[in-house]
């Protein structure tokens, strides 16, 4: 790939997080989405690539843009896999609460997971606790080797885990082991991707969340020297023939980093959309706006985080030229 896409797709998130913004705490999560998705798209035909999206808004007859198997790009430069999720939190920006993300991730042509739109159980840590884990053992096995990696007493450990009923089980196996958590109402990349970074206070996280997502985690986390493991988890004949036509006949096949994200490079970039842990969210004052982006590549281990300051009437449409 390109090393100049890096900034490349720093533009494409900037302009769906500014878009989706205006819609925060307005109780419509389809309007916020749809902003954020016509933005993405926008910039998108400015960049010069070849691009499939390959994880997107869903299938074509489900989405008028960045659906499934769509081309994106000037139609020169690199080959290149495109996975995106215009607004990850459309009920966190409705409700305007914390940690919604403009998220996209890139890597060379076939080497993203073409994850189907089902649930996938996960388990997300940071880099010191890489190969510590294990999808298949028991929660309370699971906290007690992250603490041990992390060098830190179990009752330290922090767990972010999604708010949902199916959860019950999980939190209280979390509690009986003695380890904090952090209930989040939607937003499992930025739960996955907030393991990696010591300040947001999150060691590991537990759950089941979309698959798609699990996949934009991987190559967060693949950029982060982070680890994930997955499990589909196909709630209905539909979703488990979906598995046997992606040739996978173990539903119990666990998806390791190399499966969801391989080779050795990718990208990934998430812009702020409401305030999280790890980014600010778009704040507007007039015709002038701010945003803040972590953007990170897989090849050379960097991380940079991007303050941007725009003059939203030189942008019209939110096409951003630099």
């Amino acid at each position: 790939m390109e090393r100049s896409l890096t900034m490349e797709i720093v533009r494409v998130t900037e302009a769906a997080a500014l878009s989706s913004a205006r819609w925060m705490g307005r109780g419509k999560k389809e309007e916020a989405d749809d902003a954020a998705t016509s933005a993405m798209r926008d910039v998108f035909d400015t960049i010069p690539m070849q691009g499939t999206v390959v994880i997107g808004e869903g299938e074509m007859d489900e989405a008028p843009m960045l659906y499934i198997g769509e081309k994106l790009g000037t139609g020169s430069g690199p080959l290149v896999d495109v996975a995106v999720d215009p607004l990850e939190g459309t009920s966190i920006v409705a409700q305007g609460t914390w940690n919604a993300l403009a998220v996209i991730a890139i890597a060379d042509g076939g080497n993203l997971l073409h994850a189907p739109d089902m649930y996938m159980k996960k388990i997300a840590v940071g880099p010191e606790a890489v190969g510590a884990v294990d999808i298949n053992a028991s929660t309370k096995e699971n906290l007690a080797a992250v603490a041990k990696a992390k060098n830190k007493q179990i009752e330290d450990v922090v767990a972010v885990v999604l708010d949902r009923p199916r959860h019950k089980e999980l939190i209280e196996e979390i509690r009986e082991a003695g380890a904090r958590i952090k209930l989040i109402p939607d937003g499992d990349v930025a739960g996955a991707m907030n393991t990696a970074f010591d300040e947001t206070g999150v060691d590991v996280l537990f759950g089941v969340g979309g698959a798609p997502e699990g996949v934009l985690a991987a190559v967060a986390l693949k950029c982060l020297g982070g680890e994930i493991q997955g499990k589909l988890v196909p709630s209905n004949d539909e979703e488990r023939e979906r598995c046997k036509a992606m040739g996978i006949t173990d539903i119990n096949k666990v998806f390791y980093m190399d499966d969801l994200c391989s080779g050795d490079d990718a990208i990934f970039a998430a812009s702020g959309v409401t305030d999280g842990e790890l980014l600010k969210g778009v704040q507007f004052k007039g015709q002038k706006a701010t945003t803040q982006t972590v953007v990170m590549r897989a090849k050379s281990g960097t991380v940079r985080f991007i303050d941007g300051k725009h003059s939203l009437n030189k942008k019209p449409n939110l096409v951003m030229e630099s």
